[in-house]
């Protein structure tokens, strides 16, 4: 299913979320201007590579551009390809807006980019000499998918559903949208572990338990969990 657009409205505008989507779309073009060659040798030198992260050690020349520390937040804005950076720039402006709204225009950046390091750090973990670059907004944008679903789990989201030639559309609870993307992930995980693939799917799992256990802390306390009605007082 392809969320198109959620009826949960706004009392700010989503200053950050923009931000982001035209950073990420930026740093795209700008790769997207390269020849092949240098497009591959910007991918290692600025994403998160979990060999030089957890073992110090360069792969390649181009993998000590930057410090592999910085490396896993550079890594957030590049994109392999127009599909990838659609799809994650789609979820982050039906999903974003809300989370920002949750918590302001301040704390949404901290938020996202912790989500954005603890879903890189979920991935290396799990082979820490893979000398494989990872790169995208995905594992950040899981932290605001997990974040949303503890905040707005009736929320309706519409949502386009292929089928053979066919499509639909629907709107559904974002608790069925959400949960059927991180249940998902799990079982592509699975199945890539067998047959092979590029999907860092341990970052999007990573980054959206990051974002159900950072939106306790980060969220504006007058708007409560579960979609519970916004409470009055003071910002806390």
């Amino acid at each position: 299913m392809i969320p198109l657009h959620d009826d949960n409205p706004t009392t700010i505008k989503p200053v950050v979320t923009i931000g982001l989507i035209v950073a990420c779309s930026l740093v795209f073009l700008w790769q997207q201007s390269l020849f092949p060659a240098e497009a591959e040798r910007a991918i290692f030198a600025f994403g998160f590579v979990p060999a030089a992260f957890f073992g110090g050690r360069a792969v390649v020349p181009e993998a000590g551009a930057v410090p592999a520390e910085l490396a896993v937040i550079t890594s957030m804005f590049l994109h392999g390809g127009w599909m990838h950076l659609i799809g994650n720039m789609l979820y982050l402006w039906i999903f974003g807006n809300n989370v920002e709204d949750a918590m302001g225009h301040v704390r949404f950046p901290i938020f996202y980019v912790l989500c954005g390091i603890a879903a890189a750090l979920a991935q290396g973990f799990q082979d820490p000499n893979s000398a494989v670059p990872m790169i995208g907004a995905s594992g950040a944008i899981g932290g605001v998918l997990g974040g949303y679903l503890l905040l707005y789990p009736k929320a309706r989201v519409l949502v386009l559903i292929p089928l053979g030639f066919f499509t639909q559309l629907i709107r559904i609870p974002a608790l069925a949208v959400l949960g059927f993307w991180f249940v998902l992930q799990f079982i592509q995980s699975a199945l890539s572990s067998e047959v092979g693939g590029g999907v860092a799917y341990w970052a999007h799992i990573g980054g959206f338990v990051a974002g159900m256990v950072l939106i306790l802390v980060f969220r504006d306390k007058r708007i409560p969990l579960l979609g519970g009605p916004r409470r009055r007082g003071p910002w806390g």
